[in-house]
């Protein structure tokens, strides 16, 4: 028998829909899998929506607190099984779904994206979750990859995808809910009885294709197995995050992002905690909203942490159990200044879409200053040279990552440059000391870490090049206090029109209306040129070499 870690190792799959089986990466091109811990062992027939709300409800009781929101909005556990039941008979019943068809998601975090999230594992089906600020150009790419046959979006955020059925996936049947309408996912789905059989999917069976930000514009498809859902609790939630069921939690970041998607569905539910989800919160709303809603558990990027104590609202703060920090590394005075206004040790750590949630971190009295930690139980880390060897301590190099999870695109050629020699390679620079501390230092690549946000350079170059007064532009991370870093456009602009203030919004408005706003450039720039290599290839460096004469220091990371 071959090794669980290898990939012929598979279990017989109960997709009837072979799609996303089929599509995995070649066999060679796998990371090592591993399962070393004793809650790391699965059985072959695993659905993780049964992990997540039906044992739950059982054990903690139908009527605690699942899910609420900051309008009074409170749904119990069992009421979220029911709902997520009815969901289910909706998608096989009415639309046809069969085990291992694509079900894309675009919403905001509500409690019915949840139900609809949870619904189509038991159902079968895959889940291909999406951002509602993406447009159109955005979502098309991903669903012509994952040829989702059902879409459910939140009535607010339809428009693109009735353009995208139109213009590029005729066949993709869109479901509106909590719009009110008679043919809305709500009213077919509360006209259900609300009991169903879940799907005895393998745990390694494809439960989630994860669109990751793509730097060329073009998102890689990460693949998630049904186990690998309940890894990431049987990891970081258990060893790090260690919910109780008293617990409330919140985090800022949208489902559709698999670091919201384990704070804000997998982690509560499987403790029998509560989620409060929030659509949408300025950092002086956030620290209200925790204090309001008596939040235990917090998790947001280190843009947030500083606004929060900038406004003097670190206080605010003071009810928080736990702390958790995510997106990019949290400024050491930032640490500190919660730690000494709040009494919070921030949880600092790393962690990929492509490995689903973080993987390094520390906690309470582990926690080193300046370090981000070590790798978590189930989890093994080093530091790769530019020939894929190990690094000794103090030499900075690219991280790599085995455990549970690994990276899988769904038929990508950037396969083979994720995974070394077995190894996940994050893109990240780091080193490691003799105590087994992870140190970061920067990204690897050309993606934009902004807020907690990955930006792809290119896609913003994209964005901008289609504006009518653009002849061309290039795009490069720009070191802001707040932010970490921000988009940068250098823009040169067609004959005779003129570079100001007014032509600066106007670009940044049209951005934001090509693709999701958080990406438009804060800074924009007019010059007469681009530099260019004498093959005429665009020489980024030379702008960030601008940027770091005039800050007088490096840049800083961009992925």
């Amino acid at each position: 028998m071959p090794p669980p870690s290898s990939p012929s190792a598979l279990s017989p799959s109960a997709h009837v829909d072979s799609f996303t089986r089929d599509h995995l990466p070649p066999t060679h091109l796998w990371p090592v899998v591993e399962f070393t811990t004793p809650e790391l062992q699965y059985p072959d027939r695993l659905n993780a929506a049964t992990e997540l709300i039906d044992i739950p409800t059982a054990r903690f009781g139908p009527d605690r607190p699942a899910l609420c929101t900051p309008m009074g909005e409170k749904w119990t556990y069992g009421e979220l099984r029911t709902r997520a039941n009815q969901v289910a008979q909706v998608l096989t019943e009415d639309l046809g779904l069969m085990p291992g068809g694509r079900v894309l998601l675009r919403s905001p975090n509500t409690p019915w994206t949840v139900a609809a999230w949870l619904g189509v594992l038991k159902a079968g089906g895959v889940v291909v979750t999406t951002m509602a600020a993406l447009r159109a150009r955005e979502v098309t790419p991903v669903v012509e990859r994952t040829r989702p046959s059902i879409a459910l979006v939140d009535h607010r955020f339809a428009e693109d995808m009735h353009t995208v059925r139109a213009t590029a996936w005729p066949s993709l049947t869109v479901v509106e809910y909590c719009g009110g309408t008679p043919d809305d996912l709500v009213a077919r789905a509360t006209a259900k009885p609300g009991e169903f059989t879940n799907v005895e999917t393998a745990a390694d069976d494809v439960a989630l294709l994860g669109p990751t930000s793509g730097s060329t514009g073009v998102p890689k498809i990460t693949m998630h197995f049904h186990r690998d859902i309940l890894s990431i609790d049987n990891t970081f939630g258990r060893h790090a995050l260690r919910l109780t069921a008293d617990d409330t939690v919140a985090c800022t970041a949208p489902l559709a992002f698999t670091f919201g998607l384990g704070m804000l569905v997998v982690f509560p539910l499987r403790a029998g905690a509560c989620t409060l989800l929030t659509e949408a919160a300025t950092p002086a709303q956030l620290a209200d909203l925790v204090e309001r809603q008596g939040v235990t558990v917090l998790a947001t990027a280190p843009t947030a942490y500083r606004a929060i104590v900038r406004a003097g609202q670190a206080r605010q703060l003071v009810g928080l159990r736990v702390a958790v920090s995510a997106g990019e590394h949290i400024p050491s005075t930032t640490w500190e200044q919660l730690r000494d206004a709040a009494g919070l040790e921030v949880i600092d750590g790393i962690g990929a879409t492509e490995l689903l949630h973080i993987f390094i971190t520390a906690v309470g009295d582990e926690i080193r200053p300046g370090a981000t930690g070590k790798p978590l139980p189930g989890y093994r880390a080093t530091v790769l040279g530019p020939d894929g060897e190990e690094l000794g301590p103090g030499e900075p190099g690219r991280l790599g990552v085995i455990g549970p999870v690994g990276c899988r695109y769904l038929d990508d050629e950037r396969q083979k440059d994720y995974v070394v020699e077995g190894w996940n390679t994050t893109g990240d620079i780091f080193h490691r000391d003799e105590d087994g501390y992870f140190f970061y230092h920067a990204r690897g690549d050309n993606m934009i870490i902004s807020s907690g946000y990955n930006i792809g350079g290119p896609e913003v170059e994209a964005a901008v090049d289609t504006h009518p007064d653009v002849l061309e532009c290039a795009v490069v991370g720009r070191p802001d206090k707040e932010r970490g870093s921000v988009v940068c456009a250098f823009v040169v602009l067609r004959d005779g029109v003129r570079g100001d203030a007014a032509k600066v919004k106007e670009i940044q408005d049209h951005v934001k209306q090509v693709i999701a706003p958080y990406k438009y450039p804060r800074d924009v720039r007019f010059c007469d040129s681009l530099p260019r290599n004498v093959s005429g290839k665009l020489q980024h460096f030379a702008l960030r070499k601008i940027i770091q004469d005039e800050l007088g220091a490096t840049p800083a990371a961009e992925q």
